[in-house]
């Protein structure tokens, strides 16, 4: 069973900057893909950034040039920088494993940007 627990989530004013943070409790060297998602109360679960096992990164075109997503192998965790947030980034922050044995999640951590 993998494991993930998410930290790093807050209540920060609108400008503002948080690092999430995810830990695996299995080796993510050879994870296919980590991901960072977030869900706001009445909406869908959205990708907002992914890192594949090769380094290559994708986002959501409304982080894109604000959120930084990375991984340190070594530390087995994967973090999202996230940078001149918006009150339309409040959501909780899902982090995603997503393995050959399919997509593993963590319990989540609240963002909150206020005004």
């Amino acid at each position: 069973q993998v494991q993930l627990v998410e930290s790093g989530g807050g209540l920060v004013q609108a400008g503002g900057s948080l690092r999430l943070s995810c830990v695996v409790s299995r080796s993510i060297f050879s994870i296919n893909a980590m991901g960072w998602y977030r869900q706001a109360p009445g909406k869908e679960r959205e990708l907002v950034a992914r890192i594949f096992s090769g380094g290559s990164t994708n986002y959501a075109n409304s982080v894109k040039g604000r959120f930084t997503i990375s991984r340190d192998n070594a530390k087995d965790t994967v973090y999202l920088q996230m940078n001149s947030l918006k009150t339309e980034d409040t959501a909780v922050y899902y982090c995603c494993a997503q393995r050959y044995d399919g997509d593993h999640w963590g319990q989540g951590t609240q963002v909150t940007v206020s005004l």
